[in-house]
């Protein structure tokens, strides 16, 4: 992908690409039907309180960070099926599990955002789990929220971009991020 493109994708391909490629990903991988539900743009002030939430950066002329969040009985339910073993709490597996969920589902949505943003790369996932902790979200940058059902439980799929501030700029000596595309 040798062209540089900068137009931002609209907040309904933004909503297709996330639903289609959490669907995929549900489907494919794990045999169970996520039904996309509400969809709305949070203000960045909100933040996440409870559950099992993985999340991962992407980079390139735009930046941000994808959040894929989950009960801990879906998340159980994910590692069950995905591991193809028993998990009745969550311990290190079961975030294992999420991560792998969370780097796929955005892994697919990084393609289509690469058809309109240019080249990005993908952070390692990271996952947190707990209950009664905050997250807040540095920034100004709003954020967009699809909401799933998986089989009477909720998963959430947040988005958050904006143009890269150092995007072309020569940085010696910064570590650079390797595409896989």
């Amino acid at each position: 992908m040798d062209e540089k493109v900068t137009a931002a994708p609209t907040q309904e391909e933004i909503v297709n690409w996330v639903e289609s490629a959490t669907k995929e990903v549900f489907q494919t991988m794990l045999g169970l039907d996520a039904t996309v539900g509400e969809h709305f743009i949070e203000e960045p002030d909100k933040g996440l309180s409870m559950g099992v939430i993985g999340i991962i950066g992407l980079v390139g002329d735009w930046t941000g960070t994808a959040v894929v969040s989950c009960s801990s009985p879906l998340a159980c339910r994910v590692a069950n099926t995905l591991f193809m073993q028993e998990y009745a709490y969550v311990n290190d597996e079961v975030l294992d599990a999420v991560a792998e969920i969370t780097n796929m589902i955005i892994g697919n949505l990084k393609n289509n955002l690469e058809l309109k943003l240019g080249t990005m790369g993908l952070s390692i996932p990271a996952v947190v789990f707990g209950r009664n902790f905050a997250t807040r979200r540095s920034g100004k940058e709003s954020w967009y929220v699809i909401r799933f059902d998986v089989d009477g439980e909720r998963l959430d799929v947040q988005l958050c971009l904006t143009p890269n501030q150092l995007a072309g700029q020569n940085l010696k000596g910064m570590p650079r991020i390797m595409s896989l595309a």
